[in-house]
C-alpha cells in the first residue's frame, strides 16, 4: 500500500470510497447523490464507482444488504455533479430479492436524463454454505514490489484520471507494454487493487474493482476511450481483508467491441467477484 495508507488506514464505512458512494434518501424508493470528480476518467465518470452508487442505493432499499448479482446498462455518459436514483423492488423472498434502479442527470434545459439502468438480486454472503468446488484458481502475480503502478510512470496530464489517486493499482510488468509503447497484442490486463486510504474490500468495493484497471484494449495496441455498454458482475463471497487480485481478459475484439472478463481474488485465494462487460473501442 502507498506510504499514506499504512499509517492511517480507512475503516469499511468511514473512508473517501464510502463517503463519495453516499446516498441521501429523498423518499421510499429515491436518493440523492454528488457524484463526485474524484472517480473521473478525462470527464467522465468511472463505471465501477457508478454500479457501486446503485448498488449502495439498492442495499437501502431492498430487505437483503449484498449484491449477488448485478447488471447494468450504460445509456449516456455520467458527468460529476448532482444525480437521482429511482429504485423499484421487484420481488422479495427469504434468500434473494430482487430491485431494478435507474440513474439521472439533467441537461441544460433541466431535464432528467438517464445515464444508467441496473437489474440486481441481492442477498446475505454470510448465510452461504462453504463448500467449494471449482477448476478455477488464483492468476500468477509477482510480488506487489515487483509491480509497477501510476506513480511510476511519467506524470499524467492534470484531471486526467483523478480516480487513479484514489486506489492502489499495482500491475504486472508482463500486461505493461502498452505503456512503453510496444504493447503485447494480448488482451490482458493484471494487477493488484485496493483503495488509496487502506480500506479493506467489501462487496459494494468489487463492483468497482472490476471496472478499474486500464482497458484491455490498451494491450491489444489501441489507445483511448473504451466506454463500457454492459457491465454484469457477480459477487461470490465477502472479500478477507487485504489487497485483491484482478485479473482481465479479452479473447474477441470484432466490429469495434470486445468483452472483458474479470476475475477479483481476495487475500484468502478465494474467487470473490467475477464480471463480464461489453465495451466499445474507437478503430482507426
Amino acid at each position: 500500500m502507498p506510504e499514506a495508507a499504512s499509517v492511517t488506514r480507512a475503516r469499511i464505512g468511514d473512508s473517501e470510497f464510502d463517503r463519495d458512494t453516499a446516498v441521501t434518501r429523498r423518499e421510499p424508493g429515491v436518493y440523492d447523490i454528488d457524484l463526485s470528480a474524484g472517480w473521473t476518467i478525462i470527464s467522465a465518470v468511472n463505471g465501477g464507482y457508478l454500479l457501486a452508487v446503485l448498488g449502495r442505493a439498492l442495499a437501502d432499499a431492498l430487505p437483503h444488504a449484498d449484491p449477488f448479482t448485478i447488471s447494468a446498462h450504460y445509456l449516456t455518459a455520467s458527468q460529476p455533479g448532482p444525480a437521482v436514483i429511482r429504485t423499484d423492488v421487484v420481488r422479495t423472498g427469504r434468500t434473494l430479492s430482487t430491485g431494478q434502479a435507474s440513474l439521472f442527470q439533467y441537461d441544460e434545459q433541466g431535464a432528467e436524463v438517464e445515464r444508467i439502468r441496473v437489474l440486481a438480486s441481492y442477498g446475505d454472503l454470510d448465510s452461504l454454505p462453504d463448500d467449494v468446488r471449482t477448476t478455477a484458481k488464483p492468476p500468477a502475480f509477482p510480488p506487489m514490489d515487483e509491480c509497477f503502478g501510476p506513480e511510476d510512470g511519467p506524470a499524467p496530464v492534470e484531471g486526467s484520471s483523478a480516480i487513479t489517486e484514489r486506489l492502489m493499482l499495482k500491475l504486472d510488468p508482463s500486461t505493461l507494454g502498452w505503456a512503453l509503447g510496444a504493447p503485447s497484442g494480448k488482451g490482458e490486463m493484471r494487477s493488484w487493487f485496493g483503495l488509496a486510504d487502506g480500506r479493506d474490500a467489501d462487496p459494494l468495493s468489487l463492483l468497482l474493482a472490476v471496472d478499474a484497471l486500464p482497458p484491455t484494449a490498451f494491450e491489444i495496441g489501441i489507445m483511448g476511450w473504451v466506454p463500457t455498454v454492459e457491465l454484469t458482475v457477480h459477487v461470490r463471497c465477502r472479500p478477507a481483508p487485504g489487497p485483491l487480485r484482478v485479473s482481465i481478459t479479452t479473447r474477441n475484439l470484432a466490429g469495434g467491441f470486445l468483452e472483458e472478463d474479470a476475475e477479483v481474488w481476495d487475500s484468502a485465494d478465494r474467487l470473490v467477484a467475477q464480471s463480464r462487460q461489453l465495451a466499445r473501442v474507437r478503430l482507426g
